[in-house]
């Protein structure tokens, strides 16, 4: 792929600060153990860490608590300054090997977790209960990072998709939906596997497939709105189903964007995806989400984002809307859908806290209480529809074990974390 040179823009902030140069050389790691079956946390698991280039060296073994997870675990990591600039050839991120062993269950093993500095990161497992007959160990392997490793540009598209009316049915709005289904591979493979992912979970994945966790809020921002808008634009023009396919996207860089099945998340990703997953870009009188090109900007070249332009931006204190713009144009605007498929209720539109009462509130306890019983350090209330203390140290125990601001406060994103993990333990909406 061509080399190209930086935009002015880009060169004015180039500068690593003192304060990043200075960062402490090593990050943090939680692993969360759940059972493919019934979304149960598996506890009493043994996680070994080792460096993924010396994998029989142990550097940390810990145990599974109730909820399934581990302590909170520091890691090595290289200098921070490494991931803020693209010319740097050492590997901006650490490697990790993760193996998890259960009894009643097969093992599984993650090489490639990654680690940045002062980042934390997410590390999901989730293991098979064993079979009648014996079962080698499940290895995940997660590749090399997009922006460090050598991927194919994507093929140019254009933004807006021409819909016939061919008097199939059309979607009159935009829909988040509950699942995507991710082709691995290009798209005439077929030999590739069809994965189930939750949206959020995928758009989680991708971003931190496709861009660093250490780069400024406005520029995460920005770039998950563009891989939003991205992915919707393909769930609303049935991009590939109108093609023959039985998906939604592949994981093709060429073809959609970069999605690694159980790859690492970062936690700031995680937090930012669970406040704006409803939100795509709209330009005036155009129906569909639209499809958002973008490249990183330095080995690849194209007509819509650059990743690392995006980064020099949010560094100069560009908003993620003013990022948009220098990018697509001042057309182009945020927009919210108005419906989220597979949850029982919207959130009310407005916080729930202590002194809230009515049917939304004894939705929310109800919920709870279900969770509770796969997760028991979350402690049960009584479902009367009133928000008091002990309602609140409910959501603040959930909001601890799901990565969320431990408020007691339910607001947006935590009314549909609490939701979204509701379905996924009482299983009332499982795909086809």
């Amino acid at each position: 792929m061509p080399e190209t040179d930086l935009t002015p823009e880009q060169e004015t902030s180039q500068t690593i600060t003192q304060e990043n140069s200075t960062a402490a050389n090593e990050g943090t790691i939680q692993i969360s153990v759940v059972s493919t079956v019934g979304e149960v946390p598996v506890e009493n698991a043994t996680v070994t860490i080792s460096y993924t280039g010396d994998p029989s060296s142990p550097l940390k073994v810990l145990t599974t608590d109730s909820s399934g997870q581990t302590p909170i675990t520091e890691l090595p990591a290289p200098p921070v300054e490494l991931s803020l600039q693209p010319d740097n050839e050492q590997q901006p991120y650490s490697e990790y090997n993760i193996e998890v062993t259960a009894e009643g269950y097969e093992p599984v093993l993650v090489s490639g977790s990654e680690i940045f500095a002062g980042e934390f990161s997410l590390q999901p497992i989730r293991m098979n209960p064993l079979a009648t007959t014996e079962e080698a160990e499940k290895v995940v392997i997660i590749p090399v990072h997009t922006l460090f490793g050598d991927y194919p540009a994507k093929i140019p598209e254009d933004e807006i998709k021409p819909m016939a009316e061919t008097g199939e049915i059309v979607l009159s709005r935009v829909v988040i939906p509950e699942y995507v289904i991710v082709h691995d591979g290009v798209p005439s493979d077929p030999t590739a596997r069809n994965y189930w992912v939750r949206y959020r979970d995928y758009i989680k994945n991708v971003a931190s497939c496709e861009i660093y966790s250490t780069w400024p809020e406005a520029t995460l921002y920005a770039n998950i709105l563009v891989i939003m808008s991205f992915t919707l634009n393909r769930v609303y023009t049935e991009w590939y189903r109108n093609q023959g396919y039985d998906f939604t996207i592949t994981s093709s860089t060429a073809y959609d964007q970069k999605w690694v099945y159980g790859r690492n998340i970062f936690e700031n990703i995680d937090y930012l995806v669970d406040n704006v997953f409803a939100n795509f870009l709209s330009r005036p009188g155009v129906r569909q989400p639209i499809f958002t090109s973008y490249c990183d900007g330095r080995r690849v070249t194209c007509s819509g984002l650059s990743q690392w332009g995006s980064m020099y931006l949010g560094e100069q204190g560009y908003s993620a809307i003013e990022i948009i713009r220098y990018y697509y144009g001042n057309d182009m605007y945020i927009n919210t859908a108005d419906i989220i498929s597979g949850v029982p209720s919207s959130w009310p539109g407005y916080n729930l806290g202590i002194g809230a009462s009515g049917d939304k509130v004894r939705q929310l306890q109800t919920q709870l209480n279900r969770i509770a019983r796969n997760y028991p350090a979350i402690p049960t209330v009584t479902a009367d529809g009133i928000y008091g203390p002990a309602t609140a140290e409910a959501v603040r125990v959930f909001q601890r074990v799901f990565h969320l601001p431990q408020t007691g406060i339910t607001d947006y994103a935590t009314w549909y974390e609490i939701s979204e993990i509701f379905v996924g333990v009482s299983r009332i909406s499982e795909p086809g």
